[in-house]
């Protein structure tokens, strides 16, 4: 009896020593690399204070496309910040007109007439059609210094894209703002380019 006591003893105490191994003294292949965890939240949080940026910047008022409904238009975010419509034609106004008159005409604000010509919203999200093959310095470079698609040699940005007051941003801010929308889903649209103005100059 007392040799079955101490063998019942024996287990129980095997037992409850196999349960509460600390986690350091658990085989490598059963727990996570210190610090995972905690990189994994930064990263969230990164994205999440991105997202908020991008809301309240007003990024979808041009980025994302509109929907008609009964209350007008309203954003269209099964479409979010993919730019204007490959399919969409620019608003049909009068453009000569509108050149020399110094006015600016738009219908979704993802196109937009005028003394420049016609420019359209870019297509923001992962999709490589958007910014999915961009580095995070093509990214600093177009919003701090306003060039197309983020190459020091490409074309300057167009009205109405407010670069030169996003530039104001920090470092911490646009790398936000970057990671979410890496984060996006991903949308294949290809934004029409933009058109050169009719009139050469306004008045002529």
């Amino acid at each position: 009896m007392k040799i079955f006591l101490f063998i019942s003893s024996l287990l129980l105490f095997s037992f409850l020593l196999l349960f509460t191994l600390p986690l350091k003294d658990l085989p490598e292949k059963n727990r996570k690399p210190a610090g995972t965890a905690a990189a994994l939240q930064e990263d969230q949080e990164k994205i999440k204070l991105g997202e908020h940026l991008v809301l309240t910047s007003g990024c979808h008022d041009c980025h994302t496309p509109k929907k008609m409904t009964a209350k007008g238009q309203e954003f269209d975010f099964s479409r979010a910040l993919s730019g204007h419509p490959a399919d969409m034609p620019p608003p049909d106004v009068n453009r000569k007109e509108m050149e020399q008159k110094g006015l600016v005409v738009t219908q979704t604000l993802t196109a937009w007439v005028g003394p420049w010509g016609i420019s359209y919203a870019a297509n923001l999200t992962s999709d490589a059609t958007g910014i999915g093959n961009w580095t995070e310095k093509q990214f600093f470079t177009a919003i701090r210094k306003g060039k197309y698609k983020g190459i020091e040699t490409s074309r300057s940005l167009l009205p109405p894209m407010p670069w030169d007051m996003y530039k104001n941003m920090t470092d911490e801010e646009l790398s936000a703002i970057f990671a979410y929308l890496k984060s996006t889903k991903p949308i294949k649209n290809v934004v029409p380019a933009p058109e050169p103005p009719v009139t050469n100059a306004p008045g002529k």
